[in-house]
């Protein structure tokens, strides 16, 4: 991975991976919450479902409407991962970033995904208080699985222990595969389907596009210049990575103003 990497930054290859959810498609079914739970040892607990403010999901799926009342109300599902929040340019422009005393949360300039190292973080949620998405979850218990279900985590994928804050990845454990594998084939370049997420390939109405927002040949790079596209809470300046496209006026109207504490899915 060392050796990817060097060769990457001597080369002066970045990239600027980042997601595109059509909200038109979206059924709300949830199998992105699932498959990311699945992908990243994310454990569940009984009394989840009935403490929200303890629910520790990466993925979550929001429902909102248009507020009028039958027959012209409309339903709107938003899912909604980490932004990975590119700021203004610089890594301080990003909100949980420039926070961090413990440097445990860090931009990357050569793939553009904030990171999580979860052995330098001491719990103080510093970075909680200054995402305005919401996104970021506290560990307030040591993750317990039913017995024989530790034998299903994912190898690559380190488990978290209690007092920790984690969240979304963009399932970077997946890219450092496909590198490998590139680097083994003697390949600098990856290709569009080497590296996708978990949520991106379990979403049955294909709502979930992912790739490098930078690469003309990857799907996203135009999707993100539709005109039906936009991002949550633009007005911030936090230049998210995670677009979303619909032709409903109200909804992208709600974007603006969207914070993720109303109306779970």
């Amino acid at each position: 991975m060392k050796e990817v990497h060097q060769d990457n930054k001597r080369h002066g290859k970045t990239y600027k991976y980042g997601m595109v959810v059509d909200l038109d498609k979206c059924t709300g079914c949830g199998a992105c919450m699932v498959a990311c739970m699945a992908e990243n040892n994310l454990p569940f607990r009984k009394e989840n479902t009935n403490d929200r403010l303890t629910q520790n999901f990466w993925m979550r799926v929001y429902k909102i409407s248009n507020g009028l009342s039958f027959p012209d109300t409309e339903i709107c599902y938003i899912p909604r991962p980490c932004q990975h929040c590119e700021g203004r340019g610089h890594h301080h422009g990003t909100p949980c970033v420039s926070v961090c005393p413990a440097t445990a949360t860090d931009y990357s300039h050569e793939t553009g995904i904030v990171s999580q190292i979860y052995t330098r973080c001491f719990g103080c949620r510093y970075c909680m208080a200054a995402c305005p998405y919401h996104v970021r979850v506290f560990n307030w218990w040591d993750p317990r699985w039913p017995k024989g279900m530790n034998k299903s985590l994912n190898p690559d994928v380190s488990v978290r222990m209690r007092g920790v804050v984690e969240k979304c990845s963009f399932c970077y454990h997946r890219l450092q595969r496909a590198r490998n594998k590139a680097y083994a084939e003697g390949r600098r370049e990856l290709h569009e389907d080497e590296y996708q997420t978990a949520c991106t390939q379990a979403c049955p109405a294909g709502a979930i596009t992912f790739g490098d927002l930078d690469n003309q040949k990857h799907k996203v790079y135009n999707l993100k210049d539709n005109p039906y596209a936009f991002r949550l809470l633009e007005k911030l300046g936090t230049n998210p990575k995670v677009y979303y496209l619909s032709t409903k006026d109200w909804a992208r109207k709600a974007g603006e103003v969207f914070v993720g504490n109303e109306g779970r899915g």
